[in-house]
């Protein structure tokens, strides 16, 4: 006998599930949802009762993770793990914008009954917010997520917090399990979205650095380290002396940099420096006139040649002295006049106007009061007192706030410049605020401007060459944190890989 039609009704349109199928798999998937919160609520969890709520309490409003990033930028001493903290609170935002905004008023599903959790798991405060999605597990995803993008240690560190928090909400009874896993879904979807718009650097395209030999030293043999003690490095050097055995380490005041760098120079094999970008470019001028390759071991407080350049801790650099392994790079150099010898060489960069005179104030102050309190009070006295810079430059005398030349072309880090993939391109990368008023204004417009790009305020453009003539008697000019006086006129240019370098070939 044939079914009778009833057997087949349904008010579902082809390739539709019908609504009654839909109810049951929600039937379903609401009474897993409540027996394993039963199961995980009422469960006897040895160890964690003192554990899990107070880990709760203590993720609300992100102070957990704030305090977690907040160790890994101390602990971990390296551009790595500050990204790597940076990035992680970034994600938290994202994560906990979006459950704020939408997740909680898209689905407005209550709070458990908590009858059946034991007193002593349940928080002070119940939340008064809907259920879902989970806005704690959505943040510890976010943050653990966005730690392991840039650091994989860090994050295998942190994943282990983030699980225990997740599990906490389900522990403490103020959400179901669903709610938890929607939540951490929602997190890691957004660490990845900020990594959408701000790559990690292991995204970033392959540098462009002609690789080139080295000596191999083993342990560091005939390698000589000059280190500078006022850079807060000492650690740092106890890091290189552990690594590599056989250097020899120089440790020296900022007065003696230059002469111990020129004896170590004239009895080694590799010239090393450890220090800040001011002692880097010292070591740099000596291993050039003595033809030695250069060992740069991050050891200053911003070290910027050595993270642009790959060498992001000491391992990086031992790793490439005891192989053998290394790039050449430019060096940008300034000549006062078109006829001249250079007179000075810069990895960084070179500044005229208001910067080199923020300089000078920041390292007056910084003995007395720190290093960037010293730089806020520099940068407040140089934006209400400064004053701009009259040179011709392209046939025309112009009025400048400042005028950057930065040695290879600086790109795009998220919203500002500030890193080269770049050491060796042959140009230099011009940027002119134009004088007027509102300096403060005009470079921070600048500083968003980003690299070649032109307004009325600020220009940007790649130069080989850039001639400056009619400086005052008297200007300060700046490079790689040093600060001296400018001649009337002045011709910046580069010395095309002129400088060898190590770097691990692991990491070109």
């Amino acid at each position: 006998m044939f079914p009778t039609s009833a057997t087949f009704t349904s008010s579902a349109l082809p390739g539709q599930v019908p609504p009654g199928t839909r109810a049951r798999i929600a039937a379903l998937l609401s009474s897993w949802d409540e027996r394993a919160f039963a199961s995980v609520a009422t469960r006897h969890w040895p160890g964690a009762g003192p554990v899990l709520p107070r880990l709760s309490r203590g993720a609300n409003h992100g102070l957990l993770w704030f305090g977690a990033a907040a160790g890994i930028a101390v602990l971990g001493r390296g551009a790595r793990s500050r990204r790597a903290a940076l990035r992680g609170v970034v994600s938290l935002g994202l994560a906990s914008a979006a459950i704020n905004t939408v997740g909680k008023r898209a689905v407005r599903r209550p709070r458990p009954l908590i009858d059946g959790v034991p007193v002593i798991r349940r928080l002070n405060r119940q939340p008064f917010t809907t259920s879902f999605p989970s806005g704690h597990a959505a943040s510890a995803a976010a943050f653990a997520t966005g730690v392991a993008l840039e650091s994989k240690g860090w994050g295998a560190v942190v994943a282990p917090l983030a699980a225990a928090v997740a599990l906490s909400r389900v522990y403490t009874g103020v959400h179901y399990p669903s709610d938890v896993l929607a939540g951490a879904a929602l997190g890691v979807g957004a660490a990845y979205a900020v990594r959408g718009l701000v790559p990690t650097r292991s995204q970033l395209p392959a540098p462009g650095r002609p690789y080139t030999e080295a000596p191999a030293l083993p342990g560091g043999r005939e390698l000589i380290v000059v280190v500078n003690l006022a850079s807060g490095s000492s650690d740092t050097a106890a890091q290189v002396r552990d690594a590599l055995p056989h250097a020899e380490i120089v440790e020296c005041a900022p007065e003696e940099i230059g002469t111990e760098l020129e004896k170590a120079a004239g009895r080694c094999r590799a010239l090393g420096v450890l220090g800040g970008d001011g002692t880097v470019n010292r070591a740099a001028r000596t291993a050039l006139r003595y033809g030695l390759p250069l060992a740069v071991f991050p050891g200053g407080t911003l070290n910027h040649f050595a993270y642009d350049l790959g060498n992001e801790t000491v391992q990086d650099t031992c790793r490439a002295v005891t192989a053998g392994d290394a790039i050449r790079v430019d060096l940008g150099r300034f000549t006062p006049g078109p006829d001249g010898a250079a007179t000075g060489h810069f990895l960084n960069t070179f500044s005229l106007g208001v910067y080199p005179e923020l300089v000078r104030v920041r390292e007056h102050w910084a003995p007395r009061i720190g290093g960037w309190p010293a730089g806020i009070l520099a940068a407040l006295k140089v934006l209400r007192e400064g004053h701009p810079l009259e040179a011709e430059f392209e046939g025309r005398r112009r009025s400048l706030w400042l005028l950057f030349a930065g040695n290879s072309l600086y790109e795009r880090m998220g919203p500002t410049p500030g890193h080269r993939r770049h050491l060796a391109d042959g140009l230099l990368d011009v940027r002119v605020v134009h004088g007027g008023r509102a300096p403060g204004l005009r470079l921070l417009a600048a500083a968003l401007a980003g690299p070649l790009s032109r307004s009325p305020v600020h220009a940007a453009e790649r130069r080989s060459r850039l001639h400056i003539k009619g400086i005052a008697p008297g200007t300060p000019l700046a490079f790689d944190g040093e600060v001296a006086e400018a001649p009337a006129e002045l011709v910046l240019d580069k010395a095309a890989e002129s400088l060898t370098v190590y770097r691990p070939q692991a990491l070109l």
